[in-house]
């Protein structure tokens, strides 16, 4: 009989002697990316997706960037003049809370954020995020993409869907095998806190309307040993 994984012993010593051997390689790494690259700068993203983010990755390749583990990027970076690793890079510290990450590279401020402006991929709305817009399915025949389209470019929901909806409470009914509502039904109103329900809704009728977005918060410039806000709030406003 095959052991079971259950039975597998994680030794809790292992694991903090490891977390402790990733901090301090991450660390360095920091520190021997300063060395290397012209420009740091500090990047937030918005509906976080690893998928996307690892394209970001790719089509950067000639650059390095780190995500999470803010604390020891910005102890890396140093906390005050004294501890800066260079000259001013603890000024890059304060905005390093959130979902935030640093790029280091030679590309210039402009080609980075344009970079970034061109690539910003959409994907379906998370529970607890806000709806960026209002939907609602219309009243009649339930088309697949609920009345985002024209119905002659749209096709009937296949009627196996029918209770799905009923149980996401739509009040929808089956007429000559058809998906039918009497009245439009709201999904979600623009600026609402999404629940699992209306995320679900959405992605049946095919609407995303979460969009990955990277935006530079700020960048360190090697050369004149200064840094420069570009889309962030100013570091004593942001949250530790």
């Amino acid at each position: 009989m095959p052991k079971s994984k259950r039975a597998k012993v994680v030794h809790l010593t292992q694991v903090d002697k490891k977390g402790k051997e990733l901090t301090l390689k991450l660390f360095a790494n920091v520190q021997e990316s300063i060395d290397k690259y012209k420009y740091i700068f500090v990047f937030s993203v918005d509906n976080m997706r690893n998928t996307y983010l690892k394209k970001v990755r790719a089509d950067l390749s000639d650059s390095r960037l780190f995500f999470g583990k803010t604390k020891v990027m910005a102890k890396a970076l140093g906390s005050t003049p004294e501890t800066a690793y260079q000259t001013n890079t603890h000024l890059l510290a304060p905005y390093l809370a959130g979902n935030v990450g640093l790029l280091f590279t030679d590309r210039s401020p402009e080609d980075v954020s344009a970079h970034f402006a061109a690539n910003t991929p959409t994907d379906f709305a998370r529970a607890g995020t806000r709806a960026t817009r209002r939907f609602a399915i219309p009243k009649g025949i339930v088309y697949s993409l609920g009345g985002e389209v024209a119905a002659e470019s749209d096709v009937p929901m296949a009627h196996g869907l029918e209770p799905e909806l009923r149980r996401l409470n739509v009040p929808t009914s089956l007429s000559k095998g058809k998906i039918t509502l009497q009245n439009e039904y709201e999904v979600c109103r623009e600026g609402q806190v999404l629940d699992s329900r209306q995320t679900r809704l959405l992605k049946l009728f095919g609407v995303a309307t979460a969009e990955f977005r990277v935006r530079v918060v700020a960048y360190w410039s090697a050369e004149s040993g200064t840094v420069e806000e570009v889309d962030g709030e100013a570091p004593e406003e942001m949250e530790e």
